[in-house]
């Protein structure tokens, strides 16, 4: 990997090995569906984030994001628990990072993140009760992160900067902010600015590393082959 910054352009130039092999194999197989669909909403985050749209830049990313982490429960027909499957994706992708790119990543933007960590409106238990008793719990998990960076868990840091992340993504999924909102812009251009290069360092660790792996059943796929490789039910 060089030091310049990754584009989409590029991690799809590193992917197109592996995108012929599959094409070559006949069916339509989940893992090239996958990165595709990321880097789709990623490309439009790119522009966005450009033109400082971060509010629309930060509900493509978590696309993009969701994308690559959701899984479809066989069993019960639809797909598994969103923070199920994104804390457990966190651990495998670190442990496919050969390069230590995201310890990299989050030792070198420490500040930055604690700034992000320290943000009680971006915690559940402040919003449970928004009294200074209770917001202080919004703090534990500033002291859980550096904790975690004694002990070199890269990906629970990274659950713990997510867990921020996906509240100011439900905020603004459900309807809970207003566009351009004067009070979480800050907030919000840290999460984007965040997201932008940790999703591409996992796009990038997926074209080194992840592209054999199985990743789980493929949330809709598409239906357009009949030889497409479909989620089964088990019985």
């Amino acid at each position: 990997m060089t030091n310049e910054p990754l584009t989409i352009r590029e991690l799809r130039r590193l992917w197109k090995p592996h995108k012929d092999r599959f094409t070559a194999l006949g069916t339509v197989q989940p893992t090239p569906i996958r990165f595709h669909r990321a880097c789709s909403w990623l490309a439009e985050s790119e522009l966005l984030i450009d033109r400082q749209e971060y509010d629309s830049a930060l509900i493509h990313q978590w696309i993009g994001f969701n994308a690559l982490y959701s899984r479809w429960d066989a069993v019960r027909q639809e797909p598994l628990l969103d923070r199920q499957t994104w804390t457990e994706f966190l651990r495998r992708i670190v442990a496919l990072d050969r390069d230590s790119l995201f310890s990299d990543f989050l030792q070198d933007h420490k500040p930055q993140l604690f700034q992000l960590l320290e943000n009680g409106y971006l915690t559940k238990y402040f919003w449970r009760d928004p009294h200074a008793a209770n917001s202080s719990r919004a703090g534990n998990g500033v002291f859980k992160a550096r904790d975690y960076y004694l002990a070199g868990k890269w990906h629970l840091i990274l659950e713990e900067i997510l867990d921020r992340v996906y509240l100011l993504r439900c905020q603004l999924m459900h309807g809970a902010a207003s566009r351009n909102s004067k009070l979480n812009r800050e907030a919000l251009s840290q999460c984007v600015a965040t997201m932008d290069e940790f999703l591409k360092l996992v796009l990038f660790v997926w074209t080194q590393t992840g592209y054999d792996q199985d990743w789980g059943l493929l949330c809709y796929p598409p239906i357009t082959s009949p030889t497409i490789c479909l989620p089964r039910k088990t019985r």
